[in-house]
């Protein structure tokens, strides 16, 4: 199992991150009063604070989290490489839709970021809300295969 270790929403695009000790997951706003949490396959994105370790590492630079603009920061876990698996944060639950493919705002805050992320989902996962839950600093992570 693993553990919830950073929680972040931005109220629009391009805005900073803001950084949370707990929030509300629903299937209506993602991470609430985040402004991609509409509903659809990326109400939620996931990110793996072992593997953000490696590629900080790669390029030889220590770089928040927040840079790669993922809500959810998760440790000790591995997180799946093809779609259709459930994360159980706390309550809430989480579906899989697929890779959240780094984009070109990787790039604009730290040159070769985009590239580092690029393989095996080292970006991480976009996931569509299953069952609203709270969150905290601290919650358990779990992954369940679809298969």
């Amino acid at each position: 199992m693993g553990r919830l270790v950073g929680i972040a929403r931005r109220d629009k695009k391009r805005a900073e991150m803001q950084t949370l000790q707990e929030a509300d997951i629903m299937q209506t706003s993602g991470v609430a009063l985040d402004f991609r949490g509409k509903p659809g396959d990326r109400q939620v994105t996931v990110i793996s604070a072992d593997v953000w370790r490696q590629v900080c590492a790669e390029l030889g630079r220590t770089i928040p989290w927040t840079t790669r603009r993922a809500n959810l920061l998760v440790e000790d876990i591995e997180l799946p490489r093809s779609a259709g698996g459930e994360i159980r944060i706390g309550a809430a639950r989480l579906q899989v839709t697929g890779e959240t493919d780094p984009c070109s705002r990787m790039e604009e805050q730290c040159e070769g970021l985009k590239a580092a992320l690029q393989p095996d989902w080292r970006g991480g996962v976009c996931c569509r809300v299953l069952q609203d839950g709270p969150v905290r600093i601290g919650d358990t992570v779990s992954f369940f295969d679809a298969s």
